[in-house]
């Protein structure tokens, strides 16, 4: 096919594919006039409303959520969140200050994601509206010159075996075959065409895909209000309920009843740790596991499952993850008359990835009043430099090393304490002491004595209830699939006129063009395409193609 150059004249493409836009048109008056306070809100919702201000708000959204993923979050992890203060005071209480250990919960990422949602909700709106009329309305006519578009060719026929009326019908069935949308001009003894659009789903897709995302911001602002999140701490052999006394931390929903919580519980029946034993990933966790034994109600019947990372415990809608571990050593304290007065396994905290932790016992009630700080070590060492401390994770050598002080506790002011910390101020020193289990340490001043009987592990849950997950999963589908239709599928437009030769006779020239709002790469296939199927029932005079020197007749762009 030889293709020439012509010269641009009347309608330009962009000027035919105005219509194809859904672009909210500029209403700004010439300058120098005024708008008043309404047109100024008018100004403000078109700016608002643009796709341009959405792009940029979804971006800006994005870059609010770093901090969310980066830093620990108050609600996830209160206990890493105190952690990173203690380690970073200065740069901690500026990220406090701004809400980045809150970062879903800040004012300003609330206020960002409300503006997102209004702005998509704007521009979703308006485009519908035209994209349904656009479905609803008929291709639109063949421009006056079909030459000067993008791809376009012309070419010399003889109608005295298939009329110009036949060629427009058969070129219209052909279109149909292939799912084009047709609209014809029958052939008035002059002229006649066919004009057909094709990829109503590309724009069908870009609004599916910006719904999808409307629902889902919905879905997870639905979750927030209506769900609810908290962390337990589980000993080995004890058990959680699930209520609000039974978590260490939790956050909920502005529609949450704490109250009406699932009355589900379990027991932690047995925690297994496996950690890498040599090379360089030594000490590196490899497996997590937790054997736990639940009910759904008060009463109901026990079910048992091994709880795992990523692979939680789910009853009555809420989910229990496994996040964390720890060790709990037994510690038994006896006093002067040797009466029990403290016998339980002790929360320790982890300082190091080896498993070196930290823990306080208190004694409120003893005469005097006792306390200990305490440092754990699952495989104990010692040196000069680091003191006590842990060389690997597992418990293959535990021992605990005691700090015993006495005093007063400034526990009966009604002041609230933390248990992982040891006010000294009016306390006196006993003495220090290592324990591995089975050993007592006989405390001075015949004050009593302390014995390791024990380790047990302990688990961290993350309990959480999002009634928004399953909308925000179907919103995430959909979404991918809208964004699918719009990258590919091409939204097209060709024409086919027959023109009377004006000379008169059984000739007549065939044009042939098409028009693309998106790749022009793929434009031209289409088209060549569509000149072949004409060609099939309309071939070029055998003149023409010796006049032009060339088997293909047709000219064009």
């Amino acid at each position: 096919m030889a293709f020439t150059d012509t010269e641009p004249r009347g309608e330009s493409p962009e000027e035919l594919s105005d219509d194809l836009s859904t672009a909210p048109k500029n209403d700004l008056p010439p300058d120098g006039m005024k708008i008043g306070f309404t047109g100024w809100l008018r100004w403000m919702w078109r700016q608002l409303t643009s796709m341009r201000t959405a792009l940029l708000l979804l971006f800006l959204l994005a870059i609010a959520s770093i901090p969310g993923s980066v830093l620990p979050q108050r609600p996830v992890d209160p206990s890493k969140v105190n952690q990173y203060l203690t380690e970073n005071p200065g740069l901690g209480k500026f990220f406090d200050a701004i809400g980045f250990f809150s970062v879903f919960s800040a004012p300003w990422y609330v206020a960002v994601y409300l503006l997102l949602c209004i702005s998509l909700a704007g521009c979703i709106v308006p485009r519908a509206r035209l994209h349904w009329k656009a479905m609803r309305a008929q291709p639109p006519r063949a421009p006056s010159r079909l030459t000067r578009l993008p791809e376009s060719a012309s070419w010399q026929t003889d109608t005295a075996s298939t009329s110009p009326q036949q060629i427009l019908d058969l070129t219209a069935d052909d279109l149909r075959s292939r799912r084009w949308r047709v609209r014809t001009q029958a052939f008035d003894d002059k002229t006649g065409w066919v004009s057909a659009e094709k990829g109503y789903l590309r724009e069908t897709g870009n609004l599916l895909f910006h719904i999808s995302l409307l629902a889902l911001l919905f879905a997870v602002a639905y979750g927030g209000m209506f769900g609810w999140r908290g962390q337990a701490l589980v000993i080995e052999g004890e058990s959680f309920t699930d209520t609000i006394t039974q978590y260490d931390s939790f956050k909920s929903g502005q529609q949450v009843n704490v109250g009406d919580l699932p009355p589900f519980s379990f027991t932690l029946d047995d925690f297994r740790v496996s950690y890498q034993e040599e090379g360089e990933q030594q000490g590196a966790p490899r497996s997590f596991e937790a054997d736990v034994t639940y009910r759904s109600e008060p009463g109901g019947t026990p079910g048992q499952q091994t709880v795992q990372v990523n692979s939680p415990l789910e009853v009555d809608g809420a989910k229990a993850f496994l996040v964390g571990h720890g060790y709990a050593p037994v510690i038994q304290v006896k006093n002067a008359q040797g009466k029990v007065v403290y016998d339980a396994p002790t929360v320790f905290l982890p300082v190091d990835g080896n498993f070196t932790s930290n823990g306080i016992v208190k004694m409120p009630d003893n005469d005097p009043q006792l306390a200990f700080q305490a440092i754990f070590t699952p495989t104990t060492a010692l040196d000069a430099t680091r003191g006590p401390h842990s060389t690997f994770p597992a418990a293959n050598d535990p021992a605990v090393f005691l700090s015993a002080w006495k005093g007063n506790l400034g526990l009966d002011n009604g002041v609230p304490q933390s248990v992982y910390k040891l006010d000294t101020t009016n306390l006196t020193k006993l003495g220090l002491k290592g324990l591995r289990p089975g050993e007592t340490w006989t405390l001075p001043e015949g004050l009593g004595t302390v014995t390791l009987t024990g380790v047990k592990e302990y688990g961290t849950f993350d309990v959480a209830h999002d009634p928004g997950k399953e909308f925000a999963l179907i919103a995430a589908v959909l979404a991918i699939a809208g964004l699918s239709l719009s990258l590919f599928i091409p939204r097209r437009r060709v024409w086919v006129r027959v023109t009377r030769s004006k000379t008169g006779g059984d000739a007549a020239t065939v044009e042939v063009a098409g028009l693309s709002r998106t790749d022009e790469a793929g434009l031209r296939p289409a088209v060549d395409e569509l000149v072949d199927a004409v060609m099939s029932v309309a071939p070029p005079e055998p003149e023409t193609a010796d006049q032009n020197g060339d088997d293909a007749a047709p000219t064009g762009n």
